[in-house]
């Protein structure tokens, strides 16, 4: 009987039924959202004339964002920035933290194991690297808080470091200081 219960718990361990179970899914699971927010804006800087794409447009807040995360972007969405359609509550790409970029290089993606529920993914690039700036050759870092909601891993919060303070920017607590008018 204890063999069994050992060989149970084993198969119950590796199915990944805690997945099921509320867990995260494997790492390519929790990848999934954020590597399709960073197709999308390696496509909007690069060298191509194609149309930008929006990472907050309906549809993907439909399916990568958390509902919490959606919630404060609709509240921050009623004070919209200046920009062309005057939809966005940012006037600049929360992503490369910035209203110019070069074509995104050296992209690197590694997820961290998953604590309390959360999974970070962590994206590093150069965002500068055709400027003759001196910090052109500089790595972005951008932390992606992981979360599942609906059996599905989806993005939670997008955290920048902001290289001159050395501090961490949440992009919903900037959401919820648009939302007060901040």
């Amino acid at each position: 009987m204890k063999t069994i219960a050992v060989v149970i718990a084993s198969l119950i361990a590796f199915s990944g039924i805690s997945h099921a179970a509320g867990g995260i899914g494997d790492a390519a699971d929790v990848t999934a959202p954020v590597k399709e927010i960073m197709d999308a804006t390696r496509s909007n800087w690069a060298d191509n004339n194609s149309d930008w794409t929006d990472i907050f447009d309906a549809s993907r807040l439909d399916h990568l964002y958390s509902r919490d995360f959606v919630a404060k972007y609709q509240a921050a969405a009623q004070f919209p920035a200046v920009d062309d359609d005057g939809i966005s509550p940012f006037d600049y790409d929360v992503i490369v933290n910035g209203q110019d970029a070069c074509p995104l290089e050296d992209l690197t993606m590694a997820a961290a194991p998953v604590v309390d529920g959360v999974a970070e993914v962590t994206v590093r690039f150069k965002k500068s690297a055709c400027s003759d700036a001196p910090d052109a050759k500089d790595y972005t870092t951008v932390r992606f808080q992981v979360v599942e909601e609906g059996g599905k891993p989806v993005i939670d919060d997008i955290v920048t470091e902001n290289i001159e303070t050395q501090a961490r920017d949440s992009l919903k607590t900037t959401m919820a200081l648009i939302a007060k008018g901040q």
